[in-house]
């Protein structure tokens, strides 16, 4: 099975193409294109704005993504995006694009569900079994494991997550947003000769920043 995913719940947006064999074989990633909306320093990224930029990019990124895996149309079995958790306008606007490319081209559409799709893609990368997952991501810091039947949260951050406190902190001082808030944050970093602590709670298995 080939399948083609549509990424956009935030200021990326991703396409992917994975083949997947047999049964018990790992996955192959047959391509992986990104374009990120970057906005001024010391401003966050609207809504608005991130779903004009998706709706600009995809089309040309899907047809990118497709040229580098080497597939047409009748080789891909089903188009996979991205339902939710996110911002809502950058999602419906992936979403919008995904139905109509599942019309187009009369294949089955698959909704992921966010942060399960990051757990997936770890598994499959991994190998893990059963793992007991740390999720850090821009909107969650979360510590979650497979039971019952479902994934579920056993700890979280109770006041921020730690990606949208670097966003934050990165607006603040209008640290530049190109390519990342975090990554740019690390390299000042590396330049510095002073190591502050930082409090920080932990109660049960739910941190707080």
């Amino acid at each position: 099975m080939i399948a083609i995913g549509l990424e956009g719940s935030a200021n990326k947006l991703g396409i992917g193409i994975i083949s997947h064999p047999v049964k018990g074989k790992p996955a192959k990633i047959l391509s992986n294109i990104r374009h990120t909306f970057v906005s001024p320093p010391g401003e966050g990224f609207l809504p608005k704005d991130t779903a004009k930029h998706h709706r600009s990019w995809l089309v040309k990124l899907v047809k990118q993504a497709m040229a580098q895996a080497g597939v047409k149309v009748a080789d891909i079995d089903c188009i996979c995006y991205t339902k939710g958790p996110g911002m809502g306008a950058p999602l419906q606007s992936v979403a919008v694009a995904a139905r109509m490319l599942s019309l187009l081209w009369g294949k089955e559409l698959v909704g992921v569900n966010h942060c399960v799709g990051h757990i997936e893609m770890g598994r499959e990368i991994t190998g893990a079994q059963n793992p007991v997952v740390l999720y850090v991501s821009g909107g969650n810091t979360q510590v979650i494991a497979y039971a019952e039947q479902r994934y579920r949260i056993f700890g979280e951050a109770l006041d921020i997550a730690v990606g949208n406190c670097l966003d934050r902190f990165a607006r603040t001082l209008e640290i530049s947003n190109d390519p990342a808030p975090g990554y740019n944050i690390e390299q000042l970093a590396k330049k510095g000769k002073v190591l502050l602590d930082l409090p920080y709670a932990w109660t049960v298995l739910s941190p707080g920043f």
